[in-house]
């Protein structure tokens, strides 16, 4: 005869003495052990004592800053395989005091989506990523623990003139991207993932199962980009295909200071957001190395592009808009859509599409991010101020960052359609980056110093009043909500930059949705009751 997890759990003394302060017993004996005849929820149950439970944790956690032994674990983590596994987690969680934090993909910059303060439970959706395409209506549904690679692969293999608007990693898990915006190369000509959402399947604070019709227009607006861990449990999307043309182009070409990369970078600020919406030209800036040997360094701008055509065709558009650039036939590279987001994720030219369903980044490391959004050109003199900064550091520690510029379909796009604000005006956002190896050392300090350093640089060169900022690439930095407890005028110090006036109605639809703030991080919408 089976024993019941409780029955488990309380053959570990030390666990137990754990679970009778924080009442973690009666959470386990809550959960249904057959919640629908089929499927045993124990099976998907993992606490400190199962040989599953550090796999399952770490198996999904990008940032290796929060994979340490001082990060706070879960007391259970709960991979559910269908929505009454999700309303059965929801339920107990409230009547036993214990957090949830959902995790899709686990690329939450503050690792939000699996750490917790208090006592907590991870529900981890890893069990939740079917994806079904229907060409004929050009719509698919996506459930929330897929990832973007896997939700590219099905389309891929469906046809190759349908892709979605989402990010270029393919790691990144849906439920979290779609909850915050989600943007990528397709961005300028059809907007951001979560403009193209027209449905959803989610399981409220009551355990309740809610679609579009049900939920109400307010709460489908805010869970488009209001941020995840905030409304309840988005299940699945049901998301609008767009068409490609069979044959798209990409270029990747890097050109370095001595290569007058500086005035290209200025040239680029003014022409990037007023290309033609069909053509996207992004900037990647690092250090890097002008000899083997690595003694003398320079800073390299890479500029990488996709346009929905041939390469004919952009060849003339650059020409025409961007000469500076000094493209040449040999850059470009012709390829289908789906090829393009396997070339961009970082693999090899002509792999597999199987790759796409490598749910792990190629390599994880520990880091530190930021994010601006930039509406006036910057002077050259600030670029060549931020390269000083590049040089004052050790290999170990070199920033980097990526320009994404915006114009297109972003102008067109009213900022309060969606809680994503960054819309009309906005000419490029920055993604600063800073990566280190180990735990939190005296290198992981400097790093953080750093990039917190070159941030405050800029910011006379950046939005103003307020200061946006991306609410995907969640920073602490910007103010936090002490667990939820926080006053309205705190929480908004973080929420302008995130939502700027749509945050307001965040926090109505946060008070009608979830009064008592059961679904709650660092940086969730706060209910009217906690200002």
């Amino acid at each position: 005869m089976m024993l019941s997890f409780l029955t488990i759990v309380l053959l570990s003394s030390s666990w137990v003495a754990s679970a009778d302060n924080n009442n973690h017993e009666g959470f386990l004996q809550c959960l249904p052990l057959h919640s629908d005849g089929s499927a045993a929820i124990s099976k998907l149950i993992h606490t400190p004592i199962n040989s599953s439970y550090t796999s399952v944790l770490q198996s999904t956690i990008q940032n290796l800053r929060f994979n340490t032994t001082a990060t706070p674990k879960p007391i259970v983590v709960v991979t559910p395989q269908n929505a009454s596994h999700i309303q059965a987690a929801i339920i107990c969680a409230q009547k036993h005091d214990l957090q949830i934090r959902i995790r899709s993909g686990g690329h939450d910059y503050e690792g939000l989506s699996y750490v917790a303060r208090d006592p907590f439970v991870v529900l981890d959706m890893i069990n939740l990523r079917e994806v079904t395409v229907d060409v004929e209506t050009s719509t698919a549904w996506v459930q929330s623990g897929a990832t973007l690679g896997e939700l590219y692969y099905k389309i891929g293999n469906a046809s190759r003139t349908l892709a979605f608007p989402a990010g270029l990693c393919p790691t990144v898990g849906v439920g979290g991207h779609f909850s915050g915006g989600g943007y990528g190369g397709l961005m300028r000509k059809y907007g951001l993932a979560a403009d193209n959402v027209i449905d959803a399947q989610l399981v409220d604070v009551k355990g309740r199962i809610l679609d579009r019709a049900s939920m109400g227009e307010d709460l489908f607006w805010a869970i488009r980009g209001g941020g995840g861990n905030t409304f309840g449990v988005v299940v699945s999307w049901k998301i609008n295909l767009v068409k490609v043309p069979p044959t798209v182009t990409v270029f990747s070409v890097p050109r370095a200071l001595e290569q007058n990369a500086t005035k290209l970078i200025h040239r680029w600020q003014y022409i990037g957001s007023k290309l033609p919406e069909d053509l996207l030209v992004a900037v990647f800036v690092r250090r890097a190395n002008l000899t083997r040997e690595g003694n003398l360094k320079t800073v390299l701008a890479t500029f990488n592009s996709l346009f929905l055509g041939d390469a004919e065709k952009l060849l003339e558009l650059m020409q025409e808009s961007f000469p500076e650039l000094g493209l040449v036939k040999e850059d470009c590279r012709e390829l289908s859509w789906i090829e393009f987001a396997v070339f961009f994720s970082g693999y090899p030219p002509n792999s597999s599409f199987d790759v796409l369903l490598n749910r792990t980044l190629l390599v994880r490391r520990s880091f530190k991010a930021k994010s601006d959004y930039v509406r006036e050109p910057m002077p050259e003199v600030a670029w060549q101020g931020m390269w000083e900064k590049f040089f004052r550091v050790n290999d170990t520690e070199a920033p980097r960052f990526i320009m994404t510029p915006y114009g297109g379909k972003m102008d067109q796009i009213p900022e309060s359609q969606i809680p994503f604000p960054h819309r009309a005006g906005v000419l490029f956002k920055i993604h600063y980056l800073i990566y280190w190896d180990g735990e939190e050392n005296d290198v992981a300090q400097r790093s953080i110093s750093l990039i917190r350093g070159l941030y405050s640089y800029l910011t006379p060169y950046v939005s103003k009043n307020p200061r946006e900022a991306y609410v995907n690439y969640r920073d602490l930095d910007l103010g936090t909500n002490n667990q939820g407890n926080t006053s309205y005028r705190q929480a908004r110090v973080w929420g302008a930059k995130y939502f700027k006036n749509n945050f307001d109605r965040l926090v109505h639809v946060k008070t009608a949705a979830d009064p008592s703030n059961f679904f709650r991080t660092e940086q969730s919408i706060p209910p009217f009751m906690s200002w």
